[in-house]
């Protein structure tokens, strides 16, 4: 296992459209990887779903939880995503985490994740894209948990951020799982390295 400079953690920051597999993509790298990778916990206002932890999957808060949070400055970034539920990152378990030198994986929307890059411009970031956006309409309607409305507002967004994708420092084509989470793994792996030959 690569040790990268452990006086100083790293921020990942990793994001892209609705249905390009990044949370698969994400598992693999954390499995696989030889950088010690540690995951950031969101929160956020909508309901378990089966078989989901709260600390482990999300921290899950009631609306007025979060939203006393937010007046109090407690998130790095937060916003109101599909559905009307609100998802952000919270300040102190992340800063927690960066002292003790870890590296960091925070998976967020686009939104959230520009928002992040500015006030940390050192973070890793990186953009998972599908190969086409047929191929991710493809996958959207392979779910079937939407309804066609759902569908094309997600292919609408999808198409607006990935226009955006330049503005991070690695784009991914989740085309393989497996060659993505190499190339992620192969991107993470020379960073530390450098690192640990900087000190």
């Amino acid at each position: 296992m690569i040790q990268p400079d452990t006086q100083t953690g790293q921020l990942i920051v990793f994001s892209g459209p609705s249905g390009t597999g990044k949370t698969t993509v994400l598992r693999g790298v954390f499995e696989r990887c030889r950088v010690p990778l540690v995951p950031s916990v969101s929160a956020t206002t909508r309901p378990p779903r089966p078989g989901e932890c709260d600390g482990v999957d999300y921290h899950f808060l009631s609306e007025e939880e979060f939203h006393a949070r937010r007046r109090r400055g407690e998130f790095l970034e937060c916003f109101e995503v599909y559905g009307g539920h609100w998802y952000g990152t919270l300040k102190a378990e992340v800063e927690r985490a960066l002292e003790a030198g870890k590296w960091v994986v925070l998976e967020v929307d686009v939104q959230g994740a520009l928002t992040l890059m500015e006030q940390h411009p050192e973070a890793i970031s990186f953009f998972i894209q599908p190969e086409s956006i047929e191929e991710l309409e493809r996958r959207l309607r392979g779910r079937g948990t939407e309804g066609e409305e759902a569908v094309q507002r997600r292919l609408a967004r999808a198409r607006d951020e990935i226009a955006l994708a330049r503005r991070y420092q690695f784009q991914i084509t989740n085309e393989r799982v497996d060659q993505a989470v190499e190339e992620i793994c192969d991107i993470l792996n020379q960073q530390a390295e450098m690192q640990a030959y900087a000190r």
